[in-house]
């Protein structure tokens, strides 16, 4: 495809400028957690990390992608203070927070504008 797209393909293709950011997780869960006791951890993972911080999940119990709830970027600040949540988990044997990514195309490299 051509690299010299209007803004207006540029923005509807989320590429260049209008780039959106994101991160992913993987979740490992104790051995010995119950059903009840993951479910309630979710609950508290989507109010208190995603909602409080402006964010959206989508993904499974173990694995997913976090992205801003609008159109647009997530941040450092964001993605620092859900993986700071997550560390003070007692549910969670260990908890793996990517680095920022394009959340379109993940193989793509993050634009220095950002």
């Amino acid at each position: 495809m051509a690299t010299n797209r209007s803004q207006r393909l540029r923005k509807k293709l989320c590429v260049d400028e209008f780039q959106e950011l994101g991160f992913e997780l993987n979740l490992d869960f104790k051995e010995d957690l119950s059903e009840e006791a993951t479910d309630a951890f979710l609950e508290a993972f989507i109010k208190e990390a995603m909602e409080a911080n402006g964010l959206g999940y989508v993904g499974g119990d173990d694995f997913g992608l976090v992205c801003l709830q609008k159109r647009g970027s997530v941040n450092e600040e964001q993605r620092v203070a859900v993986e700071s949540w997550l560390k003070g988990r007692s549910e969670l044997k260990n908890a793996e927070v990517s680095p920022l990514l394009d959340v379109w195309y993940p193989e793509k490299p993050i634009n220095a504008a950002k």
